[in-house]
């Protein structure tokens, strides 16, 4: 079967079983997988070649995403560089450009507060404290207003720290109920519920043979028919 008839039966209300959903899954991977590999490659290059502005703006986004479209908070973080306000602003100058960004008043707080945890010391220097991905997101949640281990997740893998980590945004949480991995969607997090989820994706991806990294951004576009953030 292919992906758009895979797809076509989502549409019309078919139940899937989880081989068949395994299949679709799989067909994705191997026709976007070049694709992926670019992006995950730019991914990477935002920490080996970027600026601090660059890494800024990545934590930024995730701040942003929360109960909100990507594409607008992205574009919310464009406005802010293209008027140089991410680096320099005030909460009220910062609120202004996020439009389509849920609560954002309290996001920009959150932005200016996490302008000021890195002003003596840069996010980069920070997270090469690290010894790996997880030791640096825990820091993160527990250190970063407006970043849990979702934030931090996503974050750590815009930067191209995302290799075996995941991000349990609704797409994946969707997926892994109906594949039974999960029995709910969970609103909110424990720290112990997360790594417990995090634990069966990663058994997931094993078993079908997709890397992590690869599986969120398969999901992604599964979900949405593009691979962006």
């Amino acid at each position: 079967m292919t992906i758009a008839g895979l797809k076509n039966e989502i549409r019309s209300g078919k139940q899937l079983t989880e081989a068949t959903m395994i299949e679709e899954i799989k067909k994705i991977y191997t026709a976007k997988q070049d694709e992926i590999q670019m992006r995950l490659k730019e991914f990477k290059q935002v920490w080996e070649k970027g600026s601090e502005e660059d890494i800024f703006a990545e934590l930024v986004f995730c701040i942003l995403t929360p109960q909100s479209k990507a594409k607008s908070c992205w574009h919310a973080v464009e406005n802010l560089i293209n008027k140089n306000l991410l680096l320099k602003s005030n909460k009220n100058q910062i609120t202004r450009e996020l439009d389509g960004v849920r609560f954002k008043y309290k996001k920009a707080e959150y932005i200016v507060k996490a302008r000021k945890r890195f002003s003596k010391v840069s996010i980069k220097s920070k997270i090469k404290q690290f010894n790996d991905a997880q030791d640096a997101r825990e820091w993160l949640a527990q250190n970063v207003k407006g970043i849990g281990y979702k934030e931090a997740s996503h974050f750590l893998r815009n930067i191209g720290f995302g290799e075996n980590i995941a991000i349990l945004d609704r797409h994946i949480l969707k997926n892994l109920r109906l594949l039974g991995i999960i029995e709910e969607s969970p609103n909110s997090f424990s720290r112990k519920r997360y790594f417990e989820i995090e634990k069966k994706i990663r058994e997931f991806a094993s078993k079908i043979n997709i890397p992590m990294n690869y599986l969120d951004l398969v999901l992604w576009y599964k979900e949405t028919g593009e691979i962006f953030k």
